[in-house]
């Protein structure tokens, strides 16, 4: 393998990083996504076995063994990038901790908690290649650092941006000079396999700070309001002109034992640009009425709000899903045996925050979502919903966890089902 191999699959700048790359300890890619960071990063990486130390090992870190596979073996095995020479001295197994790469051994560690540290502690390592960094708990980068202590070693690095005051940003890339590293930014333009029109549907993808980062690649911090973008004019509509559904998707519950236990309807509507539809909500607090229910109360109440053949909705449509929080085992199991029998029962909510959040604010920045005036917890709550400060400067993302429920309800139905209403809406 050599540069003119190289040029004939990467860009000139994917190009400029492999090879600037090579004059340092340290090498960080960061940028947005697609922009072919992780590409440049692995050839790189490719060039490094060659040469790397023979005195200490060679590791692959991940958040785990799952992400490392999908990541990074999963491209190695892309012919049309890597070509078949390449491809064919590269082995490993789904869920092994090591592989073979161009002769050399490579262990793979996964490092999603602060526990890591202890698989890499007193090891010496030759070379190592990090995916995700920004994701790493701070003491395990310090700690594999630290075991980079052969003449030579080295390790390569991508990410996608976080906050500004993100660690690895302030104590590693605005520190550059004294630390022997070189980053390189990327954005989907340094990427030349895409088309215009994937682009433009990535840039569709997000909004807010999700769009500074995943888009533009930029550092920035999740500060103010969660969803700056609402705006009661544009997004809330009088329950009797909501229009014609095709589809009742489901309902997102939150549970509370001491705090509210709310529910969200969500619809697709019947239109030539169909949009989603928070349709109605229901809830108990158990603070404002000072009586603490059981699970199988709460599940007689909510149960007597769902739909009927009598009630007012504009469709003879009934909910597909439940989708519920992921931490209510008990009253999960209680509506699975109150439910038994009929064709709606609960299913964990996928409760990823930060990428919930993503899909919620993107919706109301497109005016694909709107929401009855049959919703009013979710409105009370959705012009209340910030960052918090305290977590920004630490550089975490963090919402504040007050006064949400009904925004986690109307975030578990709808980011659960994203793969049910996305081909209705891009179809438009």
């Amino acid at each position: 393998m050599n540069l003119s191999d190289i040029e004939r699959l990467v860009s000139k700048a994917q190009i400029l990083s492999i090879v600037d790359a090579m004059d340092r300890k340290l090498a960080l890619w960061y940028g947005s996504v697609s922009a072919g960071k992780t590409v440049a990063s692995l050839f790189a990486f490719l060039l490094a076995i060659v040469v790397a130390p023979r005195t200490g090992i060679i590791i692959i870190v991940g958040g785990s063994l799952q992400t490392i596979y999908q990541n990074i073996f999963v491209l190695f095995q892309n012919t049309t990038i890597f070509g078949s020479v390449i491809t064919s001295q590269i082995h490993y197994t789904p869920g092994a901790t090591s592989a073979v790469i161009l002769g050399r051994e490579v262990l793979l560690v996964g490092a999603k908690d602060a526990k890591a540290v202890g698989r890499i502690q007193g090891a010496t390592v030759a070379l190592a290649y990090v995916d995700e960094a920004a994701l790493m708990p701070e003491d395990f980068w310090n700690m594999l650092i630290s075991r980079l202590r052969v003449d030579g070693a080295r390790l390569l690095a991508t990410m996608n941006p976080a906050s500004k005051n993100h660690w690895i940003r302030k104590k590693w890339i605005l520190e550059a000079g004294t630390k022997n590293l070189i980053s390189f930014h990327f954005t989907m333009k340094d990427n030349p396999n895409l088309s215009a029109e994937y682009i433009a549907d990535m840039e569709a993808s997000f909004s807010g700070v999700f769009y500074d980062r995943m888009i533009k690649g930029e550092w920035t911090n999740a500060a103010g309001a969660v969803y700056p973008m609402w705006d009661e004019k544009r997004h809330v509509i009088p329950f009797d002109q909501m229009p014609q559904m095709q589809d009742i998707i489901g309902i997102g519950m939150d549970y509370g034992t001491t705090n509210a236990t709310t529910a969200l309807m969500l619809g697709l509507t019947d239109e030539t640009k169909p949009r989603l539809v928070l349709m109605d909500e229901w809830g108990y607090d158990s603070k404002e009425s000072g009586i603490r229910l059981t699970d199988a109360e709460l599940s007689k109440r909510f149960r007597e709000w769902l739909p009927k053949e009598h009630t007012p909705y504009p469709t003879l449509l009934q909910p597909r899903f439940i989708m519920l929080d992921p931490a209510a085992a008990s009253f999960r199991q209680q509506l699975h045996n109150d439910l038994r029998g009929q064709s709606l029962s609960p299913w964990a909510a996928d409760n990823s925050v930060l990428a919930g959040i993503a899909t919620i604010g993107n919706l109301l920045d497109r005016d694909q979502l709107i929401v009855t005036d049959r919703c009013p917890g979710w409105q009370s709550e959705v012009t209340e919903y910030r960052w918090s400060e305290k977590a920004t400067d630490k550089g975490d993302d963090e919402v504040v966890k007050e006064d949400d429920h009904y925004l986690d309800g109307g975030r578990y139905i709808t980011h659960s089902t994203k793969n049910i209403w996305t081909p209705a809406l891009h179809a438009a």
